[in-house]
């Protein structure tokens, strides 16, 4: 894919592929921008790789580069953690509302003129601790990619701030064709259609946009395709964005050796992501299904987040053992987050890849530790005998 670059070129030039994914947005002020010299000299190389492999278009300036990727269809997994659906509108609404703004607005008139956008789309608007949450995270949201400037005071204050709007860069936010849609339906579908090599693109983004594939969720074409060129298929991805790939019967698993493509961790340090990690010895436990998935009731799962909690009663966050419900919802959104779990007819099934993640005994616990001995080292005192 980089024959015509030296070795060094190369590894740049997957290194700035990498960051590309990692962060479609890049800005010379934001997160990785020192790498945004490198890709525009790699500019030429970069659009022709994400072309070919992906079906991805890349638009590439001094100030910025962004990386037009395909929309996730209905997978909701792989959202802005924190962002509410009214969260997701009020983006949506401040975009439209930004455009006919111009270079600088008060905080205000801004929130004035979103409100006003809100209802003219028929959205309901009640000015309460939850909506201004929204609104506020909407706003944030807009800052951390660049395109809001908090020129004086900050969006979530309650005083007034002086707002500025890099319209460039409000212009490159927009992937999905708005203009063919005529429902918002259609327009989820017409943004997740594949690229111009079908099945090839297709299949390739979601090994490289998700930790775990299986047949089971494939269309029959692209389960077909995948387990012909399962090996080429590994050695592509290694190759052009540092992935490892592990293939087994029920599916393939792109994995990141430096933990850099992924804006979610597992396991963790939290308590959702521990109570996670020891409860999938229990729920693995019984025999699965002939597709390789084991069946989980919400009421086993939250038995075994109580037993969890009984057991280690100081290893825990209060905010959530206080609440088992609450717990196990929040068990359930990671595992589902991390492609490890999905909703089933009577419950939720587990996938067969959460096996790699059953936590093993470092030794055995009754082991005692052996005595460091500390070896005597000879050394003069003030007291010691002269000898003739």
């Amino acid at each position: 894919m980089f024959d015509d670059l030296s070795e060094i070129d190369a590894a740049n030039a997957v290194r700035c592929a990498r960051t590309l994914l990692r962060r479609p947005l890049l800005r010379a002020d934001g997160p990785d921008g020192e790498l945004l010299s490198l890709v525009y000299r790699h500019r030429a190389a970069l659009q022709d790789l994400f072309a070919r492999t992906l079906g991805y278009r890349l638009a590439v300036e001094r100030r910025f580069a962004r990386l037009y990727k395909s929309g996730p269809g209905a997978d909701d997994s792989r959202g802005v953690l924190g962002m509410s659906p009214r969260g997701y509108a009020y983006v949506a609404l401040t975009m439209a509302v930004l455009t006919g703004v111009g270079r600088q607005t008060l905080l205000s008139r801004l929130v004035a003129d979103i409100r006003a956008a809100a209802a003219e789309a028929g959205i309901t608007v009640v000015d309460d601790v939850a909506d201004r949450r929204a609104l506020t995270a909407a706003l944030r949201h807009l800052v951390s990619l660049g395109v809001l400037h908090e020129t004086e005071g900050t969006v979530d204050a309650q005083a007034e701030a002086l707002i500025t709007i890099d319209t460039d860069l409000l212009g490159q936010l927009l992937t999905g064709p708005v203009a063919e849609a005529t429902s918002p339906d259609q327009l989820v579908a017409l943004a997740a259609r594949p690229g111009p090599r079908g099945v090839e693109h297709a299949v390739r983004r979601k090994l490289v946009e998700n930790p775990v594939v299986l047949y089971a969720d494939l269309p029959a074409e692209q389960a077909d395709w995948l387990r012909r060129n399962q090996r080429k298929e590994s050695a592509l991805l290694e190759t052009c964005f540092g992935l490892h790939t592990e293939c087994r019967v029920e599916g393939v698993l792109a994995a990141d050796p430096e933990d850099y493509l992924t804006d979610l961790y597992f396991p963790g340090t939290s308590t959702v992501a521990r109570i996670a990690l020891l409860a999938l010895p229990e729920l693995l436990s019984a025999d699965p299904r002939p597709d390789g998935r084991h069946a989980v009731e919400r009421a086993e799962l939250r038995s075994v987040c109580e037993q969890l909690v009984e057991d280690y009663p100081a290893a825990w966050s209060k905010q959530f053992t206080e609440d088992l419900d609450r717990l196990t919802d929040e068990v359930l959104e990671l595992l589902r987050r991390m492609g490890l779990a999905v909703p089933g007819d009577d419950g939720w099934l587990l996938n067969a890849a959460a096996h790699r993640w059953i936590p093993q005994p470092d030794g055995d616990p009754e082991r005692e530790a052996e005595p460091v001995v500390v070896p005597e080292v000879p050394s003069w005192s003030l007291f010691d005998e002269e000898t003739a």
